[in-house]
């Protein structure tokens, strides 16, 4: 309870609440000899209903028990992770079931290009020929379409391809072009730059000597987007250089040109190059009037005897002339040949008639 020592002494609060455990202890303890006066006076709190003592509650330390350890908590990390191997194993051999069922689509067998879409309408282009497949039969069209600055090629595994030909044209545009033979790891024994003016009104049309496959021919078209090339490489049915293209070959000194005139008549030529087993460097021209070069090529061969050049360029017009350069050095001739190969015979002269009294 509350105890007063004194009237003059402030009131002294003492702790009279019985403790949690045993019987209440109750301190009757006083400060100076003054004798303690009497308790409080409950009359006093007549307002209140019931009257108790404060009580103080002391808190008793609560100590937490250790967590026992117990063979299934240790266990839990292991068994979750054996079930997600189950779960990513049982995913995969799913997988690889529905993969299997798939059907197989046939791809082509050209290197560069992509082979058909399922459920994708083909693209439709202007050129004509086929793509052989890897898988099925042969297709109607074999003409690929090379875009500007990129790569196409045909490679041929068998030895029994000796020798291939291609072909190049365009919608009419200029064609502008690379053509390289690879034999082997990093060789090249064959390489070609090939320009033309028109590639609809004169094609390209060349025959590649290919021996001991195999083979691959690898064509860049190395001008714009805007201008597509139309290439076609064929292994069988090649054109031949004819027995008069044989016999009338002519020896070119390095350094040295000829020219070869030909009549309006004449709507293509044949052009045969070779050497006796010495490097081939030489510039083909087409020339229609004073230095108006309609077609180019540019060609190397390592060995012009087991590879020699034939080519069939197109002469549409009149004034048409090709003129050989033999770009080598003076220690490796070549023998040129230069015919033609199919002439219009309706075709006229076209001779020039100076002053109009011709034939009078």
């Amino acid at each position: 309870m509350y105890g007063v020592a004194d009237a003059d002494m402030p009131r002294q609060l003492f702790s009279v609440a019985p403790s949690l455990r045993g019987p209440a202890i109750q301190p009757n303890l006083a400060f100076g000899p003054a004798a303690v006066g009497p308790a409080i006076n409950p009359a006093l709190y007549q307002d209140v209903a019931v009257w108790s003592p404060e009580q103080y509650a002391i808190p008793v330390q609560f100590e937490p028990e250790a967590p026992q350890s117990s063979i299934f908590d240790s266990a839990t990390v292991p068994l979750y992770a054996m079930a997600g191997a189950a779960a990513g194993f049982a995913a995969t051999m799913f997988a690889r079931k529905q993969g299997a069922a798939e059907p197989k689509v046939a791809m082509f067998g050209v290197g560069g290009q992509a082979g058909p879409m399922p459920g994708v309408a083909p693209q439709t282009q202007g050129y004509a020929g086929g793509v052989s497949r890897s898988m099925g039969g042969p297709m109607t069209d074999s003409t690929i379409l090379v875009q500007g600055g990129s790569l196409r090629t045909w490679s041929y595994r068998s030895p029994a391809v000796e020798q291939v030909q291609v072909v190049l044209s365009t919608e009419g545009r200029p064609l502008d072009a690379d053509i390289e033979l690879w034999h082997g790891p990093d060789n090249t024994p064959v390489k070609m730059r090939v320009y033309v003016e028109n590639g609809q009104m004169r094609p390209f049309s060349a025959v590649i000597e290919t021996p001991r496959g195999p083979n691959t021919v690898a064509i860049r078209n190395i001008g714009q987007i805007e201008f597509p090339i139309a290439a076609n490489v064929i292994a069988d049915h090649v054109d031949n250089p004819s027995v008069d293209c044989i016999s009338s070959a002519t020896t070119i000194q390095g350094g040295a040109l000829r020219t070869y005139p030909f009549d309006p008549s004449v709507d293509s030529v044949e052009v045969l190059l070779k050497t006796d087993g010495r490097p081939l460097n030489a510039r083909i021209e087409l020339l229609q009037g004073p230095n108006n070069n309609k077609q180019i090529i540019e060609l190397y061969t390592e060995d012009g005897n087991d590879r020699p050049f034939f080519c069939v360029l197109e002469t549409p017009g009149s004034g048409n002339v090709v003129r050989v350069v033999n770009t080598a050095p003076v220690e490796f001739p070549m023998t040129a040949s230069v015919v033609p190969h199919s002439i219009n015979d309706s075709m006229g002269s076209g001779d020039v008639v100076i002053g109009g009294d011709a034939g009078w």
